[in-house]
């Protein structure tokens, strides 16, 4: 049996709670001076069959990231008095969830973009009865992948590329036409190094 099939609220919220990960980053050389906070939800949703996450894919004309699967989220503005405020704020902007509808059950390390932002991941789990609809300004779809999935090694593919004279390293998930890599796969890759007790 996976580790995701024998999951349930109360061991995501313990691994959490226990496995606090560094931050990480997708540079290798020195850190970026003047990133941009920003905050996104990490929204897993309990289904029948086990745990889902929930993704959208960005629409193609927006300035940062465009066309790429991410995590609801956004930059923490100065008047969100926290992470998940901001984080939650910004789900229900991208993709209709109230924040009555999530339960903030803790957070990853903070993952430093090549981009430029340094992004907070706030775990929450989904009322699985939540409707959820695409904000059309800036969400192309919403949909779901099985956690079972993320927290499969096989499916995590490292890659190195030299951008601007500096190394990154990034992670690719392709799941069936959705092509989930940088930032996305790396918050996912830190999500399985707690859940799966790698």
């Amino acid at each position: 049996m996976s580790v995701a099939a024998t999951l349930d609220r109360e061991d995501i919220v313990a691994r959490l709670a226990a496995n606090a990960l560094p931050d990480w980053s997708s540079a290798v050389s020195a850190a970026q001076p003047c990133l941009v906070p920003a905050a996104v939800l990490v929204p897993l949703v309990p289904r029948e069959r086990g745990f889902t996450v929930l993704l959208t894919r960005r629409n193609e004309h927006l300035r940062d990231h465009a066309g790429q699967i991410s995590f609801p989220g956004g930059r923490i503005e100065p008047d969100d008095p926290s992470p998940e405020a901001a984080a939650l704020r910004e789900a229900e902007e991208e993709v209709g969830l109230r924040p009555g509808e999530v339960e903030v059950i803790g957070r990853l390390g903070r993952y430093r973009t090549g981009t430029g932002f340094l992004v907070h991941p706030v775990v929450g789990i989904v009322d699985p009865v939540a409707k959820v609809r695409a904000e059309p300004a800036e969400v192309a779809e919403v949909f779901e992948v099985p956690l079972e999935f993320f927290l499969d090694s096989d499916n995590h593919r490292p890659h190195v590329i030299q951008h601007d004279g500096r190394r990154h390293r990034y992670y690719a998930m392709p799941y069936r036409e959705y092509y989930i890599w940088g930032a996305t796969a790396g918050i996912l890759h830190g999500l399985y190094k707690i859940l799966a007790g790698d």
